[in-house]
């Protein structure tokens, strides 16, 4: 009887003990990686993967403890199984797949390029570029172009046609400049006319070139209004080749850039890269969007971020091969990011794109 009493003894502790180990403290592992995990001045962890956390050990009901490590030390710890749920912007790939489970992706991302600031076309942009010493160089140019078409022209015809290239100096090359300009932009009004042989061959002349100088000032002019896009030329990733990136060692858009043969330099942070295009040392930065959206805006948008993403990548949160709370975190992570709330948590730290 002892015995039967002490076997029912060991087996309700044993199901006590099961129950309290089930409802253990969750370990979750985290890195600092902005925006998506930061720490604050007053040591509180905040981003976009400490929200969605945060939600999810809501829904389930679950306590938990954060664990700060390296990133190298995340992986470890969660294929080891000394942690529960990694939580980060950790990239799904076959290679980490092979090492432990994810869950349900949480955030879609991938490469993106950034390139020097490209000025808003308003009203008053435009008023400044037609005040640039580019525009103004331009226009001068070709009013010198006219008035010697036109002196040429004058002194063809000064005798030989009085009547409209005559009268003093200053009227006659008035005249032939009238002349040369009409006929450039071939309106040709026809009141003024060369009649003398020279004069016909100097027009004939500036009739041909007149579409050339056309041509070329109205390249001229569309490269002064957008000198800051013409001396870049990046628009997406096929205009790399040819230009200096600049990077982050180890990391995605490194092995992206040497699969392409696309030049590059390697910087420590992103914000040694951010500096380095902003001060004109590299043409434009290759990195995964979300992170530098958040980085140049946090420096004050230096940089224009292109639209749209290459080589794309899937974030999840990772945990031990076989985790059996692997399906119901993966249900809170639907659930989380199917709510309309989970816009405005992007919102508030990638601002609206």
């Amino acid at each position: 009887m002892l015995k039967k009493i002490t076997f029912y003894t060991l087996l309700l502790i044993a199901g006590l003990s099961s129950q309290v180990q089930a409802q253990a403290p969750l370990k979750i592992g985290i890195t600092e990686v902005p925006p998506f995990v930061m720490k604050t001045e007053d040591g509180r962890w905040e981003g976009i993967s400490i929200e969605l956390w945060e939600d999810i050990a809501q829904g389930m009901e679950r306590e938990y403890e954060w664990q700060p490590m390296a990133f190298g030390e995340l992986l470890d710890a969660v294929e080891a199984g000394d942690i529960d749920v990694a939580v980060g912007a950790l990239t799904m790939t076959a290679d980490r797949d092979a090492r432990f489970d994810f869950t349900h992706p949480f955030y879609q991302t991938g490469l993106s390029i950034a390139i020097p600031k490209v000025p808003e076309n308003t009203i008053f942009s435009s008023i400044k570029a037609f005040l640039s010493w580019q525009f103004l160089s331009v226009v001068l140019g070709l009013a010198a172009l006219l008035l010697g078409a036109g002196f040429l022209l004058w002194l063809a015809e000064r005798r030989h046609n009085p009547e409209q290239f005559g009268g003093s100096a200053a009227q006659g090359i008035g005249a032939s400049f009238w002349w040369a300009a009409v006929t450039m932009t071939t309106v040709g009004y026809g009141d003024k006319a060369p009649t003398s042989f020279a004069g016909r061959v100097i027009g004939l002349v500036w009739m041909f070139a007149g579409m050339i100088v056309v041509a070329s000032f109205t390249a001229a002019i569309t490269s002064s209004l957008t000198v800051n896009n013409l001396r870049v030329g990046i628009q997406s990733a096929n205009d790399l080749p040819g230009k200096l990136v600049a990077t982050i060692n180890e990391t995605a858009s490194q092995r992206y850039l040497e699969e392409e043969r696309i030049r590059y330099q390697l910087y420590p942070n992103l914000t040694a890269a951010i500096e380095s295009v902003s001060k004109g040392e590299t043409d434009a930065i290759v990195y995964d969007r979300a992170l530098m959206l958040y980085r140049n805006m946090q420096q004050n948008s230096p940089l224009t971020v292109l639209p749209g993403v290459f080589d794309k990548q899937l974030y999840a949160l990772a945990l031990p091969d076989g985790s059996p709370i692997r399906a119901q975190i993966s249900q809170q992570v639907l659930r989380v990011t199917e709510a309309d709330s989970w816009a405005d948590v992007r919102a508030n730290y990638l601002g609206k794109e």
